[in-house]
């Protein structure tokens, strides 16, 4: 089936047609001239340019202004293997389209409402018959029932006219057109951005995507760059400034020797002030019995980090590199 943009505004068109895979643009004077533009002319040589099928309107009310119509935008410069002209169906739309194809132009009898109509057209040998589906739903007409019809006709006696789904409201329409087997759809930008959405499938991108950021980025790769450490002959007075400087809940413990001898978090500040009162601030840090930190290796795979944040139900981890402190991992940076 091939998919239309059914568009006026050139930015959507521009951003549109940058898929690649669109085989066309159905568009219309009448809403370019309500989108402000007011050089046609410029703008259909313009669309042709940047479309691989432009289907434009030829208007007229006889067959030979239809045709004359035809034939002074092809002056324009428009290729005659890439344009279709739109023409309203009526008797003398369906004698100008006869006349154009038998001069080798592609042609769309558009606004049918009736499976007669439909039939004149193929009749015709338009290139297209165009059925608006949401105008004829509006009226509370079957409009999937005329499509059906446009297209067992097309099938049962063998016309090479395409059948195309129009006047689309919503992304139901595109599923009905595949259903009933039309040959062509022409879809608004609207509409057209909603056809991949999926709930589930947005779950499934995220958990795809995070599994691979777990699995292939490094711890060193989003820990911060402040890297808080203090020497144990320091007082917890300093720690909190070290604390308050980095930005991070915690700092690294090194004793004289330049070793790893714990951490001291925000944590275990409020409970020593809790316990000893604010007089504990000039304490040295050397007289505290500091745990031993959960470490991970800079170079370990945040999956690794992940699993370490679950088993040690603790929310940082000291990240080390050849076992000389380098950073902090907090189970928010993984997030």
């Amino acid at each position: 089936m091939e998919l239309y943009l059914d568009s006026a505004d050139l930015k959507e068109i521009e951003t549109a047609f940058q898929l690649g895979y669109l085989a066309g643009l159905t568009t219309t004077p009448t809403f370019m001239h309500r989108a402000g533009i007011t050089d046609i002319d410029g703008t259909i040589v313009k669309l042709s340019q940047m479309v691989p099928v432009l289907q434009i309107e030829a208007l007229g009310n006889t067959a030979e202004e239809i045709r004359d119509e035809a034939l002074r935008l092809l002056d324009l410069g428009l290729d005659k293997g890439k344009t279709v002209f739109k023409i309203p169906i009526s008797l003398e739309g369906t004698r100008a389209c006869y006349m154009l194809r038998k001069d080798g132009m592609l042609v769309n009898l558009h606004l049918v409402y009736t499976v007669q109509q439909a039939y004149m057209a193929m009749s015709a040998d338009a290139t297209y018959v165009c059925p608006l589906v949401g105008r004829l739903q509006d009226q509370g007409q079957d409009a999937l029932g005329l499509v059906e019809q446009c297209v067992e006709a097309v099938d049962h006696y063998g016309y090479t006219t395409k059948v195309m789904f129009s006047s689309v409201r919503h992304v139901e329409h595109v599923r009905n057109a595949l259903n009933l087997g039309v040959h062509t759809i022409t879809v608004p930008w609207k509409v057209m951005q909603k056809l991949t959405d999926n709930h589930f499938t947005d779950i499934g991108t995220q958990q795809f995507v995070e599994h691979t950021r777990m699995t292939t980025m490094r711890v060193r790769d989003i820990i911060r760059p402040a890297n808080p450490i203090i020497h144990t002959d320091a007082t917890i007075l300093d720690a909190l400034v070290e604390m308050s400087r980095s930005g991070l809940g915690a700092v690294t413990l090194l004793n004289e020797k330049e070793e790893i001898v714990g951490v001291f978090t925000d944590g275990d500040l409020r409970r020593q002030i809790e316990t000893h009162g604010k007089e504990v601030l000039t304490s040295l840090l050397s007289k505290l019995e500091p745990k031993a930190p959960y470490q991970i290796e800079a170079d370990a795979a945040l999956l690794e980090a992940s699993n370490l944040f679950k088993d040690t139900k603790v929310d940082t981890l000291l990240v080390v590199d050849k076992g000389r402190p380098v950073g902090m991992l907090d189970i928010q940076d993984l997030f």
